[in-house]
């Protein structure tokens, strides 16, 4: 097998994998507020909903440390020993207790940070400046599709539902387990890539004796560099590899290193991530960063509301009849229909986009706001916090099925015209070091998400919309404040275009 060959068989192994494991991951986020609802009437108590503000918190304040993890124990190593804790945080399902629900809630969250710098530094490692555009492209197509295939087991075991039994539950998370399993066991088949730096054979061995410190180091300030550039984007689902972020060569990759030189070189990404800190810190306060931060904090309760909420809250309204608990996955289908049609479009169209990014923007918050509107209308307020029994209570229209799943693939949609133009504009704006930009990003966009499934225990439907419309319009507004002065920069003479 060529070299090209066999990294572009790493990368399609690496997205299998990752779809196994996600399919089984987020269906298990989509139902597990309706799964602990069920449970909630015999000893077991607690709450979906805190379990993922849990992971989100934990995985926000993960992320500055786990790259110096990747780099001691490597890249493989460390995605199977993330896919051990998913599988383990699916696993408690099947016979919950509070403490390890929650316990393996904070692991997750910590596995979740490893899993996806390890990831960024695999894709870095089996591409150059000519592939990385294919290959983030072969990974997100493969990873989306992990929003098919969980929902629609869920649609159909779940078909005529009113209640999950204990044999629904366990048959449906051991089905997710060993599907997490089997994509965790795959990471084992990606193979080490040919060194583009193959030391010379006329070289003596003194000379290697003392270069190998050296190059140990240099791997080193690559690696730390390329995952500063790459886990924190290609954590977003709805990345389609078009930003600038991407335009970063490849490094030689951290295989090989004895013991003293990863410790060396842990030290080395210690120090190199106080500084990355460091600088986030400082770029907090800047005004654009501060106006993006709001429109980040809205994508961080809107992945909130469509990843937990939602499918809570159809999950709940009985006047659905015996599809309630299959509607379910089917929400969930519907918005990964959306988000895949937006991040494909998008990402294409922003080649050749002569508007900027405000259009797109704009089109997101519109279709959240009839989104918003549609649920406001046809689902109760106290559909996210009803009791096992569900609620029989009604909105403003009789509630629809129909309208209900469009507002799935609404509420996809939308998330995907923010995300992927977000993504772009810290391309842009930071293009010389945007590691310090997506780590404020992620921060911010991880914290609102924990903040919004905490009250999501809490608010009503109508408060939990009004709080996301809120935030929507000045996070917009923001955005196009911040846009119309990077249009200002292309007239100075940068090439805008080109992002």
């Amino acid at each position: 097998m060529s070299p090209e060959s066999k990294k572009l068989f790493n990368i399609i192994i690496l997205g299998i994998a990752f779809m196994f494991m996600f399919t089984a991951f987020q269906t298990c986020g989509n139902v597990a507020q309706t799964v602990i609802r069920s449970l909630n009437s015999t000893d077991f108590h607690g709450s979906g909903y805190t379990s993922m503000a849990i992971i989100y918190g934990v995985l926000s304040a993960s992320n500055v440390m786990t790259p110096s993890v990747v780099a001691i124990v490597g890249p493989q190593l460390s995605l199977f020993a993330s896919g051990l804790f998913y599988s383990m945080y699916i696993a408690v399902f099947i016979q919950p207790f509070p403490w390890s629900f929650y316990t393996a809630s904070v692991f997750i969250g910590i596995a979740a940070a490893v899993l996806w710098t390890a990831q960024g530094n695999c894709l870095t490692v089996n591409s150059d400046e000519h592939t990385i555009g294919r290959n983030s492209g072969i990974f997100w197509a493969l990873l989306q599709s992990s929003l098919f295939f969980g929902n629609l087991y869920i649609y159909f075991a779940w078909q005529g539902k009113t209640q999950i039994s204990e044999s629904d539950r366990r048959t449906v998370f051991i089905a997710l387990t060993v599907i997490s399993l089997v994509g965790t066991v795959l990471f084992f088949l990606i193979r080490k890539p040919d060194s583009e730096n193959v030391l010379g054979e006329g070289e003596s061995s003194d000379d290697q004796d003392l270069d190998v410190n050296e190059s140990a180091q240099n791997n080193m300030t690559k690696a730390v560099d390329a995952f500063s550039k790459y886990f924190l984007c290609l954590k977003c689902r709805n990345c389609s590899g078009t930003t600038s972020a991407f335009a970063f060569p490849p490094f030689p990759g951290n295989f090989g290193l004895t013991i003293p030189q990863y410790f060396h070189a842990s030290r080395y990404a210690a120090l190199k991530y106080a500084s990355l800190l460091k600088k986030s810190l400082k770029l907090c306060v800047t005004k654009e960063m501060l106006l993006l931060s709001i429109t980040t904090a809205y994508t961080g309760l809107e992945l909130t509301f469509f990843s937990g909420v939602y499918g809570t809250c159809i999950g709940a309204i009985n006047k659905f009849g015996t599809e309630e608990k299959s509607l379910i996955g089917l929400s969930g289908i519907f918005i990964g229909i959306g988000e895949i049609l937006g991040g494909s479009l998008f990402g294409l169209l922003s080649k050749n986009n002569r508007f900027g990014r405000n259009p797109v923007v704009l089109l997101g918050i519109l279709v959240h706001f009839i989104a918003f509107y549609l649920i406001f209308l046809n689902m109760p307020g106290d559909a996210p916090i009803a009791p096992v029994e569900g609620t029989d209570s009604s909105a403003y229209i009789k509630p629809s099925k129909e309208v209900a799943i469009f507002c799935s693939f609404l509420l996809g949609l939308g998330d995907s015209c923010f995300n992927t133009q977000l993504l772009s504009i810290l391309g842009f704006l930071y293009s010389e070091d945007s590691a310090p930009a997506f780590a404020v990003f992620k921060f911010v966009q991880s914290i609102c998400a924990a903040v919004a499934f905490f009250y999501s225990n809490y608010l009503l439907l109508h408060w939990q919309l009004l709080v996301m419309v809120m935030f929507g319009f000045f996070g917009t507004v923001s955005f196009f404040t911040v846009e119309w002065e990077a249009a200002a920069i292309v007239a100075r003479g940068s090439d805008y275009r080109s992002i």
